[in-house]
């Protein structure tokens, strides 16, 4: 763990992760929150496909989870670039 002194004179943790939050925010379950939720704890679960990393996190609305990583993750939605011919290349 890396620990900096900020100008005040504290010691932080300068190896902090965050994630997206996935709480949803509304009843529609359309949008979510989005702020980033800080890595309180990580843990390694056991699963029939071999280890699993697991996490514990929480927002600073209050909301927080607890689990797999890759349940509590948010896919970014994909945008796709316009597909443009090829030019012909030109010989001389």
């Amino acid at each position: 763990m890396t620990k900096v002194i900020n100008h005040r004179g504290a010691t932080m943790d300068a190896d902090t992760t965050f994630l997206d939050c996935p709480a949803y925010i509304n009843r529609g379950g359309t949008a979510r929150c989005g702020l980033p939720a800080v890595v309180e704890d990580h843990y390694t679960l056991d699963s029939t496909d071999g280890p699993v990393t697991g996490v514990r996190i929480r927002c600073p609305k209050g909301h927080w989870f607890s689990g797999p990583v890759d349940a509590l993750t948010v896919p970014s939605p994909c945008r796709t670039l316009p597909q443009t011919p090829p030019r012909a290349s030109i010989l001389s």
